[in-house]
């Protein structure tokens, strides 16, 4: 039992007490009390102000009495106007720091049989390129959500949809075609992601010459577009594909075996996995079959050029494109193919699909198209709307090569922990360096991106994420690092110790921040988002550095006093070690 629920029902026993009133214990949410004022809760008191039939200041100190003298574990109190801010006996903060500590999995929840499954969607790559700092957030933020719905007692499915089709992927295949000269990625010595991704940019150069050349001559941009010999190339090849023909669906799994191998090792790096992976070659026509039906229910309708057409403008939104005149399939179809699929191969109660807020519009279509196909889930769908990641040069664009690639940012990311903290590695062996290095890099990454709030656009700094002493992953794993090396040097503490101590009101601050674990881990579930985690740990962690800097552990005379130090050294440990491990960071054992 939390200290915030025994608050919760003493004071709803005091209001029965004082004033003959029920009230659930539930609808008393005490709040940490800002630091300005004394005490470590706060109940706002003016909801009871008609039971008490007095003011807000005389119902908060009527309350505040009765809770000193009935609850023990409330030493003090003070009122500030309706908020009526409560001291916790210092020794009752002891008795929850033996209860967290005799739980090896303090603040979470496992599933059950009675779980609500969950599927999670996220990365969904096109396979014309390589991974970029774009997806990194997207694995991340999807891994992490993941890990937190598991930590809230869910079962979670984490999924992943390859966009393996569509002109797209043409385009580099064409180009691979006429300036490959037969390159493989043992050929060229490189990632088969990074080598077709070069192909995709090659067309695009060539392409762009040729739009350039049309409108020299007369064309306008819309015309130049359209005629392109290369465009029209492409677009021949998408209709081959999607009718059979042997000579490019052989070279289609060829450069997409070449793609998958380089997304798999770029995943391990990430440290993200999938537990199912589907590929848009496998749903579109299922999707495909889902319209055309549609078609038959009034649900759809065709143009004159043979396009599949829904009208949305009752819904307020307008009419969308599901099938071209030619008979290939949108983004849209896939999407609705996919989603059959899935709840086919799982009974999901909730379905999240992890993707950039530009898809908003994406999503609302969705919803609306898988409700009005009679797909009863349809509306109860989850778009995880995220914003971007940008630079300080500004956007990036694949097409153009201009993006930041994912290998390129781990590795980068890696050495440039190995650098800033060449001092700390002096005494390592060399593999241990090169795996804290490794730990530490990613940590800067993983916590600079998740720290964000997930709706907001943010701009992408390295050298600020390796920080050992901000707002940052190397400074989490610094202190859990201390931590670890004091209790090394202490020979180690027995996690059922019960030191019989007084917390004086630095440690009892640190207890409550522990105890905060498992209503953050609550709130990151509810709301969908990581940074409440991050933000949690990077406090907790702030809040110990202060107390390691005033208090003495290992030096301290009074066994009971350091046995107490070590055992809350080690409990706020754990804890980071566990709120890190839901943004899918790793803690070194010594840095």
């Amino acid at each position: 039992m939390t200290v915030e629920s025994i608050i919760s029902g003493a004071v709803a026993k005091a209001i029965s007490s004082l004033y003959g009133v029920s009230i659930d214990p539930a609808s008393i949410v005490p709040q940490a009390t800002r630091k300005e004022f004394e005490g470590n809760l706060t109940i706002v008191v003016f909801p009871y102000l008609k039971a008490s039939h007095k003011s807000p200041e005389a119902t908060a100190t009527e309350i505040g009495e009765w809770l000193v003298t009935n609850e023990p574990a409330v030493e003090k109190f003070n009122v500030v106007k309706g908020f009526l801010n409560i001291s916790i006996n210092p020794a009752f903060w002891l008795g929850i720091l033996h209860d967290i500590a005799a739980d090896s999995n303090f603040g979470i929840k496992k599933a059950d049989e009675n779980s609500d499954l969950v599927m999670v969607e996220y990365s969904s790559p096109n396979t014309n390129k390589p991974l970029h700092l774009g997806h990194v957030r997207n694995n991340l933020l999807g891994y992490s959500l993941s890990c937190i719905l598991e930590a809230n007692g869910h079962k979670v499915v984490k999924t992943n949809i390859v966009n393996d089709r569509g002109i797209h992927i043409c385009k580099s295949m064409l180009a691979w075609k006429k300036w490959g000269n037969g390159a493989t990625p043992e050929s060229a010595g490189k990632k088969g992601d990074h080598l077709i991704g070069d192909f995709y940019v090659e067309f695009d150069k060539h392409f762009k010459a040729e739009v350039k050349e049309l409108m020299d001559n007369g064309r306008t941009k819309e015309e130049a577009e359209a005629e392109s010999p290369l465009m029209l190339e492409a677009r021949e090849m998408l209709r081959k594909w999607e009718a059979g023909d042997e000579e490019v669906r052989s070279l289609w799994k060829t450069m997409n075996e070449w793609v998958y191998e380089g997304f798999d090792e770029t995943y391990r790096r990430l440290g993200v996995n999938f537990d199912k992976i589907y590929y848009e070659s496998d749903t579109y026509l299922e999707g495909k079959d889902l319209v055309l039906g549609g078609i038959e229910k009034g649900i759809m309708y065709r143009k004159e050029d043979g396009s599949v057409w829904a009208d949305l403008t009752g819904d307020g939104l307008d009419h969308k494109l599901l099938l071209r005149a030619d008979g290939t399939s949108v983004y849209m179809t896939q999407d609705i193919g996919t989603a059959k699929l899935r709840y086919q191969d799982f009974p999901i109660d909730k379905m999240i699909y992890v993707v950039g807020n530009e898809q908003n519009y994406h999503f609302q279509v969705l919803s609306l198209l898988l409700d009005k196909l009679g797909f009863k889930w349809g509306k109860d769908l989850t778009h995880f709307s995220y914003g971007m990641v940008e630079l300080p040069e500004g956007k990036m664009k694949s097409r153009e090569g201009t993006v930041v690639d994912a290998d390129d940012l781990i590795q980068q990311m890696v050495d440039s922990a190995r650098e800033t903290s060449a001092d700390r590695f002096a005494d390592m062996p060399e593999e241990e360096a090169a795996e804290v290095a490794r730990m530490v890099g990613l940590g800067a990454l993983k916590y600079f991106l998740l720290k964000v709030d997930p709706k907001k656009n943010m701009l992408f700094n390295p050298k600020e994420s390796i920080d050992f002493n901000g707002n940052t992953g190397p400074f989490l794993q610094y202190t859990y690092a201390r931590i670890q090396s004091v209790i090394r040097r202490a020979g180690g503490i027995d996690m059922s110790a019960t030191p019989q101590t007084t917390p004086n009101e630095k440690e009892s601050t640190l207890i409550q921040k522990v105890a905060d674990f498992p209503s953050v881990v609550k709130e990151a579930g509810r709301t969908y988002s990581p940074a409440l985690i991050a933000n949690y740990c990077y406090d907790l962690a702030k809040e110990y550095n202060q107390f390691y800097h005033d208090y003495s552990i290992l030096k301290e005379e009074d066994e009971a006093k350091r046995t107490f130090r070590l055992l809350l050294s080690a409990v706020v440990a754990r804890t980071l070690k566990s709120g890190v491990s839901l943004l899918g960071m790793e803690m070194p054992e010594r840095m």
